[in-house]
């Protein structure tokens, strides 16, 4: 007895009997629900570790189109309406693709360094250093810039919508 005065073993027997009732569809519908959400999640981190790969390789391309000079590459890249700003000059889409393609200087080797990708959604950032060496009408050059570049993903693809470079003075 309990101290209600209730026999405990004859209360709790339509309890347990009721409760297995309830809860043994329930037990066998978790382990699906859970392989659900387990499926959900890789999904999930398998679409951001593909969107890291997609962006860390896109970046990259840039700095090797800025040594072929490369107009089929940029106009891909470069979403309509994009921005670019470098210290104190704001350019559009049309302006960075001639500057790349037929401007004065002459990138002869280009590379990243110590990219992270800071991913929301369907928008990312991409920040880092883009080094880039060659010669223009002032001679040879060797330059760092401190990138920003925010990327947006659509229709399947990723493009870059602004970009902003930050020529870091030389050592």
């Amino acid at each position: 007895m309990n101290h209600l005065g209730w026999n405990t073993s004859f209360s709790l027997l339509p309890a347990l009997i009721l409760g297995g009732c309830i809860l043994a569809p329930l037990r066998a519908q978790t382990p699906h629900r859970q392989d659900t959400a387990v499926q959900a999640l890789l999904r999930l981190e398998d679409d951001w570790a593909l969107g890291l790969t997609a962006l860390l390789r896109l970046e990259d391309d840039w700095a090797l189109g800025l040594t072929r000079r490369d107009a089929v590459l940029f106009r891909r890249l470069l979403a309509d309406g994009f921005v670019y700003t470098e210290d104190d000059r704001t350019v559009d889409r049309d302006a960075v693709l001639r500057d790349i393609v037929a401007g004065p200087d002459t990138v002869e080797a280009a590379h990243n360094e110590d990219m992270k990708v800071h991913r929301f959604g369907t928008t990312a950032i991409v920040t880092g250093w883009l080094v880039v060496a060659g010669h223009g009408p002032n001679g040879r050059f060797n330059r760092r810039y401190r990138f920003t570049d925010t990327w947006v993903r659509r229709d399947g693809r990723w493009q870059i919508v602004a970009a902003h470079d930050y020529l870091a003075p030389a050592r």
